[in-house]
């Protein structure tokens, strides 16, 4: 009942601030939880710890939020976890099945859809492709990636860390990647297509 009691009052608070919220009841805030002017929260999301939203931000459906910082003009979700230690920065996106922790993204970067960047640190304008991953633990330790300004990661995606992607490379589709990709580059570590012709299967 008390925490029944906390969150209702919290709601109104930020009700009272301008904070849109489609239904209310159903959008957890903790007491660290600070939101900026213009900000859209659709139902069924949870802020924990230490959360920080500034300016005309808008965070759908089924989002969780935990000791995060959101710059201006973000998007993010539905179905989005952004995990402790992250930062996304000015006009960022972290779409639908998407999981960042410990990383900063940078201005007007994008991690759309299914991908996981976890200990990394994104430039501007970066577009990360469906299905991307940071590889950033070996089993002992965790790892770093470093991705710089205007990178194109392609979808199904491994980066292998610790690596650095330079600026305004491309990674290929369905690439792993375990060594530095230098600037204005494209890395592929695709497989060649085989096809056999006339094939029958086996009945």
């Amino acid at each position: 009942m008390k925490q029944e009691l906390i969150q209702k009052k919290l709601r109104n608070k930020f009700i009272k601030q301008g904070v849109r919220m489609t239904s209310p009841e159903t959008i957890f805030f903790s007491n660290k939880t600070k939101i900026g002017k213009n900000v859209s929260i659709e139902p069924y999301v949870v802020f924990v710890g230490n959360v920080v939203l500034k300016n005309n931000i808008t965070i759908k459906s089924f989002s969780h939020l935990e000791d995060v910082k959101v710059e201006n003009n973000v998007s993010i979700g539905p179905y989005a976890r952004v995990r402790p230690g992250t930062t996304l920065g000015e006009g960022s996106k972290v779409g639908n099945f998407v999981e960042v922790k410990k990383s900063k993204i940078g201005k007007n970067s994008k991690i759309n859809h299914l991908s996981y960047v976890g200990d990394a640190n994104l430039g501007k304008n970066v577009n990360i492709g469906a299905g991307t991953i940071t590889c950033n633990y070996d089993g002992i330790k965790k790892s770093k990636t470093l991705i710089k300004d205007k990178v194109f990661i392609g979808s199904n995606t491994s980066l292998v860390a610790p690596i650095t992607i330079d600026e305004q490379s491309v990674v290929g589709a369905g690439s792993v990647i375990t060594k530095k990709v230098n600037k204005q580059s494209l890395a592929l570590t695709r497989a060649n297509q085989i096809e056999i012709k006339n094939y029958k299967r086996k009945k």
